[in-house]
């Protein structure tokens, strides 16, 4: 029996299929999404892996009765296709109609907005403990894969799980691969329960209190339908352990995962990009630096938390690194701590990280480094508006907020490519502070001005009078363009680069205090943010302060152009605000 797939609109249009029809129709699946993958971009070798086990937890469970909670929820592309979202994969014009990840706004199937790691289980153990508040009978299912596994919160998650001592559900999709590869002593005893086809008396899963269910075949949908059945309205915890293929289907991408994990738009065939990138990049440029520097001084440490790719580490790199290069797996507070266990230890630790992920060790850079002073340095990537990540679950608007504010921390916002490569120099050679270096956004910008390395004082870029335009990071370039045209009419404003964005330089505010108006600019939230700890000391002053910068809100897949103009940040409505 075949399905239109014009005609899936739930997945009780699949309840009537045999095993057959139920494969035929995965390979048809999979053939849309390689369509789309490679026309539009997307997380490619997660949800080609998945396919079967998608299909499989649809035809046996009744969702959206029964909860099925997606971790990270990167690999949900089939999910959409078969809960009413199809047209969204079969039509180019629909492309973007869905998001990347599971979206309640979508789909009374889609039960959070996620996009971060290990959250699905402890997600998943609140609906458990609802539904038996409330007397309710259907199934909670956690899907979650071995990277996100690792998390502390699906440990802590895991651990607690089989104390509701009712229906809980876990499946764990083992492809042997994070981001890039596995990292923790937790792989080798997934890899001892898959070479004994489950049977090893080591089992972490049944001494937690899960019953355990293995499935060799993870891309068998006869196999996954019973074990999926065999799980189904249990009195209990059970957790199915999956060994699937990662971007199965297409092989360049089985055979370069790491690659595939997330791409642009590419070529079917040979895999290859269909526009190449061949721009100057500050994450290649921090990699290369930082080689230099570990050859240099074997005391200087790169950590990841399983993004090594996101700053440019690839797995060449990586080799070259060798012991001094660590990868914790997505546990960004491991990696925070370990950071400050290093420092602490006289090593020399630069933890590379995505803004958005820093959130997730928010105490461990408050209690475990800024409390004990400890000079770890960190390296954040994707900051701001113009960082590149535009998904609601992956912004990096609320970093100079959240870290700025933390005592001791000296967050710096570099404005070139120059004065970057200075401080990350700077921050490894000195040992008073913990220090945060916040990436450029948007294009790599070189200048010829000198680098004063004295970071607690603002360099003043021109001199004017009236208007100073005080401009962190990128926007200093704006800023300059702002004066560029408000010369042209007869103003000539003061450009300032602040560069440390958590503390004040007093003796340069001081000079503007009987300024007309000072304005500053940032790419993060206004709320909290540098330009009002400038409008704070300047509040007794005469002169006006105008904080540029974002409105606090999560937006979903914008427009960077379009968002910076409607927050006032383009040189043209700098410099209109000036004249006004």
């Amino acid at each position: 029996m075949e399905i239109n797939l014009r005609n899936l609109h739930s997945p009780a249009d699949i309840k009537n299929l045999n095993a057959a029809s139920l494969s035929l129709l995965s390979e048809e699946l999979r053939a849309i999404l390689l369509k789309k993958l490679s026309a539009h971009g997307g997380h490619v070798g997660p949800n080609l892996g998945v396919v079967e086990a998608t299909v499989a937890l649809h035809y046996v469970f009744d969702a959206p009765k029964d909860k099925l909670v997606f971790d990270v929820s990167h690999q949900s592309y089939v999910h959409k296709m078969l809960t009413g979202r199809i047209d969204s994969f079969l039509d180019p014009a629909k492309y973007d109609d869905v998001t990347g990840y599971t979206c309640p706004r979508e789909s009374d199937y889609d039960l959070f907005e996620v996009g971060h790691t290990s959250t699905s289980i402890s997600l998943a153990t609140g609906l458990a403990k609802a539904r038996d508040l409330q007397g309710g009978k259907e199934n909670v299912v956690a899907f979650i894969g071995d990277a996100s596994l690792g998390g502390g919160e699906a440990l802590e998650g895991l651990d607690f799980g089989p104390t509701l001592g009712t229906n809980f559900i876990v499946v764990l999709n083992d492809n042997q691969m994070s981001i890039a590869e596995n990292h923790g002593a937790l792989y080798q005893h997934l890899a001892e329960l898959r070479d004994s086809n489950g049977t090893a008396p080591n089992n972490i899963f049944k001494a937690l209190g899960y019953e355990y269910i293995y499935v060799r075949e993870g891309n068998n949908i006869e196999e996954l339908i019973k074990a999926f059945k065999g799980a189904k309205d249990a009195d209990h915890a059970v957790l199915i352990h999956l060994n699937t293929m990662k971007g199965m289907g297409l092989p360049c991408a089985e055979t370069n995962k790491e690659a595939f994990h997330f791409h642009a738009p590419f070529d079917l065939k040979s895999g290859a990009p269909l526009v190449p990138d061949n721009s100057e990049d500050y994450a290649d440029m921090f990699t290369r630096h930082m080689l230099f520097r570990m050859q240099e001084d074997e005391k200087v440490v790169t950590l990841t938390a399983g993004t090594p790719g996101a700053f440019g580490f690839t797995p060449e790199r990586r080799k070259a690194a060798g012991k001094q290069f660590v990868d914790v797996g997505i546990c960004e507070q491991d990696a925070v701590a370990m950071a400050a266990g290093l420092a602490k230890g006289n090593c020399r630790p630069v933890f590379g990280v995505v803004a958005t992920f820093i959130q997730r060790a928010y105490d461990q850079l408050s209690h475990d480094v800024a409390i004990n002073n400890l000079p770890a340095v960190f390296v954040e990537f994707y900051g701001g508006a113009t960082g590149g990540m535009t998904d609601m679950t992956h912004l990096g608007f609320f970093d100079i907020a959240m870290i700025s504010n933390i005592p001791n921390i000296m967050y710096l916002a570099p404005a070139s490519a120059e004065e970057y490569i200075s401080m990350v120099d700077w921050a490894i050679d000195q040992t008073e502070h913990p220090v945060v270096i916040r990436t450029p956004g948007g294009e790599v910008i070189h200048s010829e001005r000198p680098v004063d390395m004295n970071f607690n004082c603002y360099d003043v870029v021109e001199e004017g009078n009236e208007v100073a335009i005080i401009a962190a990071g990128q926007f200093l370039h704006t800023a300059s363009e702002a004066a560029t045209i408000l010369k042209s009419k007869g103003l000539t404003p003061t450009v300032i680069n602040p560069r440390i964005l958590s503390a004040l330089d007093t003796d340069t505010l001081d000079t503007l205090r009987d300024y007309r108006l000072v304005i500053t600019m940032e790419d993060g939230i206004i709320d909290g943010g540098f330009g009002q700890k400038v409008a704070a000391y300047l509040g007794d002053a005469p002169v006006r302060v105008k904080c540029l910068g974002l409105r606090k809100e999560f937006l979903d897949r914008f427009n960077i152009a379009e968002t910076l103009k409607a927050n006032s940040l383009t040189a043209e409505q700098v410099a209109e605000i000036a004249l006004k």
